[in-house]
């Protein structure tokens, strides 16, 4: 499997196609309305921002409402976090309810004295949190674990260049040892089988 495949299975599959979505369009279905403006999700058909008329025909599917701030989009955490995790995401009050940023919001420079930024965009951040907006979280993830990955296979490939250098300076000097002769060796080596050696006493001894 690998890495951008494994990645797109960490989160749910309407996640990116969310963050994609242009909302707080004018709904073609219903443009008299007054309330024509998109910007409901169905998570389960992911087929694009939806109007509050919209809705009526995703009984029993799961609806989020996106809001605005400052021209971006938000969402609120009570409704999000039912269905994802948005650990080190920062938090912000709008209109008494916290909310989490779709996408970055790149700042020119961080101000004066600030020490935690985010980990893709570089946005001032409160000590806690890693990423400014859920579009930062899964980039900065991504990165990391495509970072863990290729640290991974360069670890394994200098491991097996180290081996196979070591088994062949060990072939190389590798040579079979001949055990040296023993004392009864080296007399059995050093007599004649089958020659008939006198006794002391003028006899002969025969060796079989």
């Amino acid at each position: 499997m690998g890495a951008e495949e494994e990645n797109n299975k960490r989160w749910p599959q309407w996640l990116k196609p969310l963050l994609r979505e242009k909302f707080f369009g004018q709904c073609k279905l219903h443009a008299d309305s007054h309330k024509s403006e998109c910007n409901m999700y169905c998570l389960d058909c992911t087929n694009g921002p939806l109007c509050s008329l919209c809705l009526s025909s995703h009984k029993d599917h799961h609806a989020i409402q996106i809001r605005r701030s400052s021209y971006h989009d938000v969402i609120r955490v009570s409704e999000i976090q039912k269905f994802l995790d948005i650990s080190g995401v920062q938090t912000y009050v709008i209109n008494s309810a916290k909310v989490v940023f779709l996408n970055e919001r790149p700042q020119p420079r961080p101000g004066k004295g600030v020490i935690n930024t985010c980990e893709v965009c570089y946005r001032s951040l409160v000590d806690s949190f890693r990423f400014c907006s859920l579009g930062c979280k899964i980039s900065g993830i991504a990165k990391k674990r495509k970072d863990w990955t290729n640290n991974l296979s360069d670890s394994d490939d200098s491991y097996s260049s180290t081996s196979i250098g070591k088994l062949k300076k060990n072939d190389d000097s590798f040579t079979p040892s001949t055990p040296p002769l023993s004392a009864v060796n080296r007399q059995i080596a050093k007599r004649r089988k089958g020659i008939p050696h006198r006794a002391p006493f003028g006899g002969l001894i025969i060796e079989y």
